[in-house]
């Protein structure tokens, strides 16, 4: 299958995966009343259980890195953003909140050109900013259903861009379960301690009863999922092609949270959706059928592109 192509479907599976995420992430916040700490916390938890398997066939020797600063700086970025994020989600209409973190590729695109050395051609870029049109579109930010708190998916898009482009760098020398593992290893034992930390403040003691529990391992197996189609997508395309395809989650979102919460979405979805799609449609037809440039980092990941 072309490398595009390829990229290209996995960061849609991977999104996919992640709207599921978001969706579960906010009827547990919001339905079933569990604090964003908690459900940080055995996201992560039960996404490493289901992820350590992947050592039977990568060993231990797989774990071996030269980069741990990567990685931690990595983690650091990460887990600050999903503290905000889980946050939002239980404040902001998951609609709002997914269109605002598609000012994302922004930070992204700027990163890839002076970090990675990858070619911003014209097309790229113009298709990111179509993509991000179609989400504004979505969103109408100038209604009156903006609050305070719809500022803070916009620190979370900046906290996300250094984290997947450093991950992008960490494709070119690592295979994708490796990465992915580091991400979950060094992430669980930081929300372990805010989640520990709202245990102790709080005076009454949490009840799971089954129906929290298939909650939590849903998002957990989500997330394990959807980490690793990401990274997967990373080890063989470039970050800025890969970003109007990224932008599918926020139709994706919308028509899960409508079907979820029966939240209907307002009239201005359509022509954004459209203009999403059309979008990454057509920029996965041009890199396609293109010989694409290949930067320091994309001819080393060939190496590591074992999915």
């Amino acid at each position: 299958m072309n490398r595009a192509v390829r990229g290209a479907a996995l960061m849609i599976a991977g999104g996919t995966s992640y709207a599921g995420v978001n969706v579960m992430t906010q009827w547990a916040g919001t339905q079933m009343g569990i604090p964003s700490v908690t459900i940080a916390f055995w996201q992560y938890a039960l996404a490493t259980v289901l992820t350590l398997p992947s050592l039977w066939y990568t060993g231990i020797d797989g774990l071996r890195t030269r980069y741990l600063g990567w990685h931690i700086t990595r983690v650091a970025l990460v887990a600050a953003g999903i503290q905000i994020w889980i946050y939002s989600l239980t404040r902001v209409p998951i609609w709002q909140v997914i269109a605002l973190s598609m000012t994302s590729p922004f930070f992204i695109i700027l990163c890839a050109r002076y970090f990675l050395k990858e070619t911003v051609t014209p097309v790229r870029l113009s298709m990111a900013v179509v993509g991000f049109a179609g989400a504004l579109i979505i969103i109408a930010p100038w209604s009156e259903r903006y609050t305070a708190y719809s500022l803070l998916p916009v620190l979370v898009a900046a906290l996300w861009a250094g984290y997947n482009v450093i991950t992008k760098y960490l494709t070119g020398f690592e295979k994708p379960s490796a990465i992915s593992l580091y991400m979950l290893l060094l992430l669980t034992p930081f929300n372990a301690v805010l989640w520990l930390a709202a245990s102790v403040g709080s005076a009454a003691s949490p009840h799971y009863d089954n129906d929290i529990w298939l909650a939590l391992v849903a998002i957990g197996a989500l997330t394990a999922l959807g980490q690793y189609l990401q990274v997967a997508a990373y080890s063989v395309a470039d970050i800025v092609f890969l970003q109007p395809f990224d932008d599918l989650r926020l139709p994706i979102n919308v028509i899960l949270g409508w079907l979820v919460f029966a939240a209907e979405p307002g009239y201005t979805f359509w022509p954004g959706a459209v203009l999403i799609a059309g979008a990454s449609l057509f920029l996965i037809r041009h890199d396609s059928g293109v010989a694409r440039k290949s930067s320091p980092y994309t001819a080393r990941s060939r190496d590591c592109d074992r999915i």
